[in-house]
């Protein structure tokens, strides 16, 4: 069969199912999800490999092999070219400099939409009649829908502080987005809030001046069309074409401004715009990553420190960092096997976990087992740390299990699932009213109990008595700095200064666990952040100030045996380039009287 070929650099016979060198697997890549902070969907990529990008600044380019001139010949862009050449085949997108909004001399805009329809490259600058959600008639142009609901979500992020894993899938859904072009929208909005600074750094060399005197409409607008140029199988002349058109829309103004910045950004591909900008790695190697990999210096740092100062580390979980994340489903154990659950969603059972199954493609949320209560969405380094505290051995009693900070609820399900086995009970803690609905609804019909209230109150709540727990998991709110792959806007809305009341919340949980276990009970603590501050720092000063006396356990052999690359003990850190799962870090401690 003739293999599809289209502008975006998507390709392959069937566009969704298979066959495909881009990476998508499933029919619907970005839809279900709770979007709590463990859930394993993120961006709502299943591949691991699917955005390889190996190499300097190359954070998600496409694998699949390059269109062929032929192919996006004729697309009836009206492109001119950077001669100035009007040829209406294969040149320049019409865009006469800086009036170039005007669309009156009948080339205008011209882009004919996702939808193959000519967008009226001979008729001004309405762009003709394509689907875009702006176009049609009236002397505007034509904005195919997968790249205005990567605009629109994209600005969301900025604007409202939104959470891209939770808008986009509105997004598409509202506009009708799917397969081929949700997937193309999708990659377009993670892959340009990953690739923040570094497109930045080329927008404003490009553009003359720094980024934030830029109108944001036409910001956003440009990061979308320099990621097009820089990191995706994306023509250049429809990048800037498309770009130049979606800019007539949301700022007007600027149109022969974001022309002249995105033609520039053409002149180099991302290595030599990486090359020109980062500073030398010999010199100042923090900053050469942050600019490569598209991370602020304050994490690169983080992240050297916890890597134990190696360089080449860092620079591998940076690359990764950049990656489209496996969803990962969690069974519930009693209600579903991970081998049978494996074979009937078409998935793989997991590396490590017993529960675990990575899921091959498509909307988790429209999964059977998903719907009726037999698995969750879970990164498996979260079933990992929850299943540890599970196995840690204890004497005596061990009935009474608790989880402190239980929100959104994965933890907490797989917990209470694994209590209804072993005729334990869960108790649940959750401060904030909405996400302890969500927990509820993870627990439901095992034997636990959900309190909307703060874990901060053992000893002051009665049903949070000192030493009335078997079993304790701290999973201690943080920076997140674990999960990245997921939350790509965190990098940049994370600051230095969040940490001071962070650790102090943390340490102030983990004195909590230590009073609610029982002497020989266990506390498990758990931060989804490498950051020592975090994660060691946090565990001794929290251990100090609750004045009880605790013993550390190797949490390494609770963990798969086999299972690489877990230091020396007594604490586990998981990573994202060495074991595919978020950065989580687990210690085990035993209260001995």
């Amino acid at each position: 069969m003739t293999a599809d070929v289209r502008d975006d650099g998507f390709r392959g016979p069937d566009p969704v199912r298979g066959g495909r060198d881009d990476g998508f697997r499933g029919p619907d890549p970005v839809r279900g999800g709770d979007g709590g902070r463990e859930a394993g969907r993120g961006d709502g990529f299943s591949g691991r490999d699917g955005f390889r990008g190996e190499g300097r600044g190359s954070g998600a380019v496409f694998r699949g092999q390059r269109e062929t001139g032929d192919a996006r010949a004729d697309r009836g862009e009206g492109f001119r070219g950077r001669d100035g050449d009007r040829g209406r085949s294969g040149g320049g997108d019409g865009f006469r400099g800086r009036d170039a909004g005007r669309g009156g001399d009948g080339r205008g805009g011209g882009f004919r939409g996702r939808d193959g329809g000519r967008g009226g490259a001979r008729r001004g600058g309405d762009g003709g009649r394509g689907r875009g959600p702006a176009g049609g008639r009236g002397g505007r142009p034509t904005v195919d829908p997968a790249r205005f609901a990567a605009y629109e979500a994209v600005a969301a992020v900025h604007r409202d502080d939104a959470y891209a894993n939770l808008v986009l899938p509105n997004i598409l859904r509202d506009r009708d987005v799917r397969g081929r072009d949700a997937a193309f929208a999708t990659e377009l909005t993670y892959g340009a809030l990953r690739s923040l600074g570094t497109l930045d750094a080329v927008i404003a060399v490009a553009a003359g001046r720094e980024v934030d005197r830029i109108d944001p409409p036409a910001r956003d607008a440009l990061r979308l069309g320099a990621y097009q140029i820089l990191y995706m199988r994306v023509p250049a002349h429809a990048a800037v074409s498309s770009t130049v058109d979606l800019v007539r829309i949301v700022a007007p103004g600027a149109t022969g401004f974001a022309n002249a910045v995105l033609r520039e950004i053409t002149t180099r591909d991302a290595d030599a715009w990486v090359e020109q900008l980062a500073p030398s790695y010999e010199k100042d190697p923090v900053g050469n990553l942050s600019l490569s990999y598209s991370h602020p210096q304050w994490i690169v740092r983080a992240f050297q420190e916890a890597l134990g100062g190696s360089l080449d580390d860092t620079a591998r979980l940076l690359i990764e960092d950049n990656q489209a994340p496996a969803v990962h489903l969690c069974v519930r154990p009693g209600r579903a096997d991970a081998v049978d659950l494996a074979e009937e969603v078409g998935g793989t059972p997991g590396a490590f976990s017993p529960y675990a199954v990575y899921l091959a493609g498509g909307a988790p949320g429209d999964l059977a087992a998903i719907r009726d209560g037999r698995a969750h969405v879970q990164d498996e380094g979260s079933q990992l740390v929850a299943t540890a505290l599970a196995d840690a051995p204890i004497e005596g009693d061990d009935a009474r299990w608790l989880d402190l900070c239980a929100g959104p609820g994965g933890k907490a399900g797989l917990l209470a699932a694994l209590a209804a086995q072993r005729g334990a009970h869960l108790t649940a803690v959750e401060v904030t009213p909405h996400r302890a609905e969500l927990v509820t609804r993870a627990v439901a019909g095992f034997p636990a109990t959900v309190l909307n209230t703060d874990g901060r109150t053992v000893g002051r709540d009665p049903d949070l008595p000192e030493q009335g727990f078997d079993r304790v998991l701290v999973d201690a709110p943080c920076t997140g700095l674990g999960a990245l792959r997921r939350r790509p806007e965190s990098r940049w809305r994370r600051q230095p200064s969040d940490l001071p009341p962070l650790t102090r919340l943390q340490r102030e949980l983990l004195t909590a666990a230590l009073r609610a276990v029982r002497p020989g009970g266990v506390v498990g603590y758990v931060t989804c952040s490498p950051h020592m501050v975090e994660t060691h720092v946090s565990v001794t000063e929290g251990t100090r100030r609750a004045d009880i006396p605790v013993d550390f356990v190797d949490a390494r052999p609770l963990l798969p045996a086999g299972m690489p690359g877990l230091g020396t003990g007594p604490t586990v850190q998981l990573w994202p380039h060495r074991h595919g799962t978020d950065a989580m870090f687990l210690a085990v401690l035993r209260r001995t009287a």
